[in-house]
């Protein structure tokens, strides 16, 4: 795993050992960028399940001004912030080591996030859950953009109960990405 683009360019990328995160590939996360990259530069990111924090740390490359990695396992964690400090972009990041969703409510009341990446894992449930307190949270504007990473065949039919509505899917061989906008911004692009 490397860094794609930007500041830090090709710089190899830690990941944790064993099967407990799955980072995603380098050609993924490269389709993923070249669909945001004009819509990030100084923009606030938050990186929900963040792994060794691939995403959140392309995204700093690329000229987002502030990324916060939210990451439970306390060995990911260890992972971003080494990542972190490899790449010289740790001044302008934040790691959360806790669950998810008690991040959103500590992170309530900070300034709203231009994007937030959702990479639970696959079949448990979390994109729902986490995608409602996102929601009720206050940390979004209503231009911000909300990715989440899933199993291809995830069902989303709870999305409109969510106060969000799917700007657009991006399927790859076993998994896809959905653009959601909050519901308050309006009808599809």
């Amino acid at each position: 795993m490397r860094v794609i683009a930007g500041t830090a360019k090709r710089l190899p990328l830690k990941t944790v050992p064993g099967d407990g995160t799955r980072p995603t590939t380098d050609r993924i996360k490269e389709t993923l960028f070249n669909m945001i990259q004009h819509e990030l530069y100084e923009t606030r990111f938050l990186d929900l399940f963040a792994g060794s924090g691939g995403i959140g740390i392309e995204a700093l490359s690329r000229g987002a001004s502030k990324a916060v990695f939210v990451e439970n396992n306390r060995k990911a964690a260890k992972c971003i912030s080494e990542n972190l400090d490899f790449t010289r972009l740790a001044e302008r990041a934040d790691i959360l080591q806790m669950d998810v969703l008690a991040a959103l409510h500590i992170l309530s009341g900070a300034p709203p996030f231009d994007f937030v990446f959702i990479d639970p894992p696959y079949r448990e449930g979390w994109e729902e859950r986490v995608l409602t307190a996102l929601s009720a949270s206050g940390l979004l504007a209503e231009s911000s953009i909300v990715i989440v990473e899933a199993a291809k065949d995830t069902s989303f039919d709870f999305l409109e109960n969510t106060g969000f509505i799917l700007r657009q899917r991006k399927e790859y061989k076993t998994n896809a990405h959905l653009f959601l906008q909050p519901a308050a911004r309006g009808g599809n692009k």
